[in-house]
C-alpha cells in the first residue's frame, strides 16, 4: 500500500493512501475531538468538530471525510478552530435541554468531556427549550429526545451493522428528530431486534438502558469494534 507525507501541526507525517486526515492524525497521537464520528461506522461529517485548516483551502474542511493527500499542510488547533470548535459546542446545548445534574449519562457523556476539554463553561446563545418528550415504550430501553444531538450513530449502527434499520431522521433543521419505524413507539417497532447497539453508540445520555440512576449509564466503546471483528472473523472461516 503506497504511502502519503503531510505535514501536520508543523509536524512531518506519514499515511497510508486512502486515510482520512482524522484517521492519520489519531495514528500519530495527535488529540481531535469528534461527536459524530465511530470507528466501524460511515462518516458523517456532521458534528463539524474535527475541522482543520489545509493550506490552499478558502474553509476548514472537517478531518473525517477529507483524505490525506500528498503534500498536504495542515493544521489542527488555530485561534480560529477552536472558537469554532467552542461555539458548534455551545449550540449544541442551546439547541436542546441538556440538565447535565440528572442525567443518567453524567459524567460518561462524550459532549460533556468535548465542552470540558475545549474550556466551555457557558452559553453565549439563547436556549430554543424545545418541549420534547421521551419514549420509554421499549421493555429494556428508552429515549430522551432532550439529549439527542442528532449524530446518527444510532441510525448507522443500525443500518451498517445490525442490518434492520429501525432508526432514522425525520423533518430538518431544529424540528430533526431521530424515529424508530416511520415515527412509532419503539416498544412497537417491527424490525427492532432489542441489540442495544445503538444504546451503545451514543455519546450522550439520549439513548439509555431503563432503570440507569444518575451517572449509572456507561457505555461500551469497544463493543462495536468487537462485533465488527468478531463477524469479519466469522465470515472468514466460513
Amino acid at each position: 500500500m503506497s504511502v502519503v507525507t503531510l505535514t501536520i501541526d508543523d509536524e512531518l507525517v506519514s499515511g497510508r493512501h486512502g486515510e482520512t486526515l482524522l484517521q492519520v492524525i489519531r495514528e500519530h497521537g495527535m488529540a481531535l475531538p469528534t461527536l459524530c464520528h465511530m470507528e466501524g461506522l460511515s462518516e458523517r461529517g456532521g458534528c463539524r468538530l474535527c475541522i482543520v485548516e489545509v493550506e490552499g483551502s478558502l474553509r476548514p474542511v472537517p478531518a473525517c471525510s477529507t483524505v490525506a493527500q500528498e503534500g498536504m499542510v495542515v493544521r489542527t488547533a488555530t485561534d480560529r478552530l477552536i472558537r469554532y470548535r467552542r461555539m458548534i459546542v455551545e449550540l449544541l446545548f442551546a439547541e436542546r435541554n441538556h440538565y447535565c445534574a440528572v442525567c443518567v449519562s453524567a459524567g460518561n457523556c462524550e459532549l460533556q468531556t468535548v465542552a470540558a476539554t475545549l474550556g466551555v463553561d457557558h452559553v453565549r446563545y439563547e436556549y430554543l427549550s424545545p418541549r420534547l418528550t421521551m419514549d420509554l415504550s421499549h421493555e429494556r430501553f428508552g429515549i430522551d429526545h432532550n439529549r439527542c444531538i442528532l449524530c446518527t450513530r444510532c441510525v448507522r449502527v443500525c443500518d451498517e451493522v445490525e442490518g434492520v434499520h429501525t432508526w432514522d431522521v425525520s423533518c430538518r433543521g431544529v424540528r430533526s428528530r431521530v424515529i424508530a419505524d416511520l415515527n412509532h413507539p419503539w416498544g412497537r417497532s417491527e424490525t427492532c431486534t432489542s441489540c442495544g447497539k445503538c444504546v451503545q453508540v451514543c455519546p450522550t445520555g439520549a439513548l439509555f438502558t431503563k432503570g440507569a440512576a444518575v451517572g449509572e449509564m456507561v457505555k461500551d466503546a469497544g463493543m462495536l469494534t468487537r462485533v465488527i471483528e468478531g463477524r469479519d472473523k466469522k465470515g472468514w472461516q466460513e
